[in-house]
């Protein structure tokens, strides 16, 4: 449980998928969001990549993306989770969603902590993100550096992406 915000934090099973895919869709315009096919196959494919955060018993908030050894985060690592690679070097982060009701409560925080944390402790280099300008500064209070315009054109949206390297 999460001190300063009363978050029971684990990571994912398929039970959990009908609900991701709720919080996902509220998150996202349909463009953007995954599908529930998409999450579906995710959560057979990398469960543990997937933090969830509970709070009242409630799924509010989540964290989810691959490990791979590529240095970058790909349009194609979103729809083939083929590409997982658990003993890969980075771990890229898909999306960071609070349902709406949630938001503003230190939930989206308490669950990147936790994320981090564990790239952290599987010895990854780092966590890789694209975010929308105006989320930049967010990203930044963990660490994450801007990249610049990203190559994605997930959603046909303008994209950065965002590194957090751990030293060596």
């Amino acid at each position: 449980m999460n001190g300063k915000t009363g978050l029971e934090i684990r990571n994912a099973s398929i039970g959990d998928a009908k609900r991701i895919s709720e919080i996902e869709n509220e998150c996202f315009p349909k463009s953007e969001a995954a599908g529930a096919e998409s999450i579906l196959r995710r959560l057979k494919a990398f469960p543990n990549h997937f933090w969830l955060g509970f709070y009242g018993g409630k799924l509010v908030s989540f964290v989810n993306g691959l490990s791979t050894k590529e240095k970058d985060l790909r349009d194609e690592m979103y729809e083939d989770e083929g590409l997982h690679d658990e003993s890969g070097e980075w771990q890229m982060i898909f999306g960071v969603d609070t349902a709406p009701e949630f938001r503003h409560r230190g939930f989206a925080s308490a669950v990147m902590e936790k994320a981090v944390s564990d790239a952290r402790a599987q010895n990854r280099k780092g966590l890789v993100l694209t975010c929308k300008e105006e989320l930049i500064p967010f990203y930044e209070r963990f660490g994450f550096r801007n990249e610049g315009p990203s190559l994605s054109s997930h959603g046909d949206a303008k994209w950065f992406q965002m590194r957090l390297a751990f030293a060596d």
